[in-house]
């Protein structure tokens, strides 16, 4: 295979120069002006007087706030699916298809040919990015593995299809780059997990590959399946892909697995890059280390804008952008984006770290909020609580889920129920409880209103936390059909019948 990485190099240089000069607020006004020319005749356009639109101020006032229930309502429900010059010009071809985390409702992103070549070139400043980190990489020499979803379309209408969102991109690489990847189209397009991985552990044996990628807890389970079909008692990435330079990884709070994977890569040459690809655009990614936090994609099509969470849902958010951004404050996401997404809130939240250039944060979801009983507890706030707790018993967390038990005749009171999944065998009843008090105390610590409502035990109980065996949440989101790709298991479920489903699920199984 041609290696082509010194032509990367000098595209490379190019590309960082450019980011380095850009002034963030100039290119973000720019962005926004040329979508709203391009969509000005839509129906989406013409409702919103885009012809009149010459600011950023402008825009936002005529453009309110909007989530995917106001879209599917308002414009795309009745034209489903061809939803031609509808809030984007031409025809919409693909569609992401997506669950919210917390209910597991599907959704139907449109996905158009100029946002395929945005994830594109997110995807060159990925590898832009890693080749000034490492100027001796031979990174393109090899091939590139992104444990997604399967390429196997859904025809929703002649010429429209919708699929998993890297099922989408796989099957839309550039052509210079259809040959660098791995697996071939014939495992790509399987549907079923287990089978998939069972062919990706034959077909991956001898395969020269340099880029690993995918959701850190699915890229465990093909890991672990790769070492069982090698007869190693743990998976060796540095003897399975020896020329390995970069592994990949978004999607998910990386903190619970980060030292499992540094552990993996013991041996190699591989450094972790970390990603925020959303089914609605690609948002940010590791330009330095991990703490420095990830940087936004400012010039590929979309025009981002933060609302202050506790902003959200009032009448009016302040809703700032590139120009007005500041650190220290949680702010939830809103994409306009190349197709015919118009400030839209994607859900996420974020916190700046650095304004020059702007770098953020993941730190949660806008609906991972845990309110049952008025405690008010936010994504960061539990996820800080599980590590304390898995930390206080000297245990490594794979995943996690949380939701509320409410009164029942033994007790008045309602609390909350962790339910979690350790790398080992489960803890014993002892540790698990010694867990569950390490989250009250950091919960407690965190939060005024949780406090409050824990304060001599009578607003709520204490929080409980029920161990599972490796693999229990595998099973689970199996019995859901929502096994591998960019499938995540939910952190707060808020649904309580989707909790129940849980619940009853890992305690019967």
């Amino acid at each position: 295979m041609l290696n082509t990485t010194p032509l990367m190099r000098l595209y490379a240089r190019r590309r960082l120069a450019k980011l380095a000069s850009m002034d963030a607020a100039q290119v973000q006004q720019r962005q926004l002006l040329g979508l709203v020319g391009r969509a000005a005749r839509t129906a989406f356009g013409r409702a919103h007087h885009f012809s009149n639109i010459r600011s950023v101020t402008d825009y936002q006032k005529q453009v309110p706030l909007r989530r995917y229930e106001d879209f599917r309502k308002d414009y795309w429900g009745e034209a489903f699916p061809d939803l031609r010059g509808v809030s984007w010009p031409g025809r919409v071809p693909f569609f992401a298809i997506t669950s919210g985390t917390t209910s597991g409702r599907t959704k139907h992103i449109p996905c158009t040919n100029e946002m395929i070549s945005s994830n594109t070139m997110a995807g060159l400043d990925l590898v832009c990015y890693h080749l000034a980190n490492r100027p001796y990489s031979e990174l393109l020499g090899g091939k590139s593995f992104m444990l997604g979803g399967s390429t196997a379309p859904v025809e929703e209408a002649p010429g429209i299809r919708s699929g998993d969102l890297s099922g989408i991109m796989a099957a839309n690489l550039p052509w210079w780059y259809r040959n660098r990847r791995f697996p071939s189209d014939d495992v790509a397009r399987i549907t079923d997990w287990e089978d998939k991985v069972a062919r990706l552990v034959e077909a991956i044996e001898g395969e020269d590959i340099r880029l690993l990628g995918g959701t850190p807890s699915w890229l465990l389970l093909f890991f672990d399946a790769l070492a069982a079909a090698r007869g190693d008692d743990r998976p060796e990435l540095a003897k399975y892909f020896p020329n390995l330079e970069m592994l990949v990884h978004g999607g998910v709070d990386f903190t619970p697995y980060r030292k499992r994977f540094e552990g993996l890569l013991d041996g190699t040459h591989a450094e972790l890059r970390e990603v925020y690809p959303a089914s609605e655009g690609f948002i940010a990614l590791a330009d330095k280390a991990p703490e420095d936090g990830l940087r936004l994609m400012l010039d590929t099509g979309l025009f981002m804008e933060f609302v202050p969470v506790g902003e959200l849902d009032d009448r009016h958010p302040t809703r700032h952008w590139a120009a007005s951004v500041r650190t220290g404050i949680e702010y939830a996401v809103v994409l306009t984006t190349c197709a015919g997404l118009w400030s839209y809130v994607i859900g996420d939240t974020v916190e700046f770290v650095s304004l020059d250039p702007l770098r953020v944060r993941i730190t949660g979801r806008t609906s991972y909020m845990m309110s049952a009983f008025g405690e008010h507890l936010i994504a960061s706030e539990l996820e800080a609580a599980v590590r304390d707790g898995a930390d206080a018993i000297g245990a490594e967390i794979t995943d996690w889920s949380v939701g509320a038990v409410h009164a029942d005749d033994g007790d008045s009171r309602g609390g909350h129920l962790f339910i979690a999944e350790f790398v080992e065998s489960p803890p014993s009843e002892n540790r698990m409880a010694q867990f569950a008090k390490a989250v009250d105390r950091t919960l407690s610590a965190e939060n005024e209103d949780y406090e409050a409502h824990r304060s001599g035990g009578f607003g709520m109980r204490a929080p409980e936390a029920l161990a599972v065996p490796p693999g229990a949440f595998a099973a689970w989101m199996k019995s859901r059909g929502q096994l591998g790709g960019q499938h995540k298991v939910p952190r707060i479920i808020n649904d309580a019948e989707l909790f129940e489903g849980l619940r009853d699920f890992v305690v019967n199984t």
